[in-house]
């Protein structure tokens, strides 16, 4: 459930940095860069939790 939370949020944000970022350079928005953006934020949120950060043990 964590990781469909993840992959969910990864594309709202990727959606709305695209649509910002296209709408500001006056070129046409491509949902194509909205999966690929989804998929990099996924994976590295994901590294990030299961590898990168570790809970220190007192």
């Amino acid at each position: 459930m964590r990781i469909l939370y993840t992959i969910l949020w990864s594309f709202l944000f990727s959606f709305m940095t695209a649509y910002v970022i296209s709408n500001m350079n006056q070129v046409d928005f491509s949902m194509l860069q909205v999966i690929l953006m989804t998929a990099i934020f996924t994976g590295a949120v994901i590294l990030l939790g299961e590898v990168g950060l570790k809970e220190e043990e007192a």
